[in-house]
């Protein structure tokens, strides 16, 4: 789990495959992120809260935009 800069939103990582982001005040998810094929490990946000980075057992580290729903780019 990671909470971003501001401490507004929380990032955690699943077994199920997925990153999701939760909003630290009301606990609501508000954001799942799809594209890993195993168990994520770990997740970050950037320092200015605007990329999450995530690492899988898939053996890949994605970077996604932390508020649309999209995959910025698979290193």
């Amino acid at each position: 789990m990671a909470f971003s800069p501001d401490g507004k939103r929380l990032a955690s990582s699943s077994t199920d495959r997925t990153v999701k982001v939760w909003d630290s005040t009301t606990g609501q998810e508000t954001l799942t992120l799809k594209g890993h094929t195993d168990a994520v490990i770990s997740v970050a946000f950037s320092v200015d809260g605007k990329r999450l980075a995530s690492a899988s057992d898939d053996g890949t580290v994605k970077l996604w935009d932390a508020q649309p729903r999209s995959e910025a780019r698979t290193p």
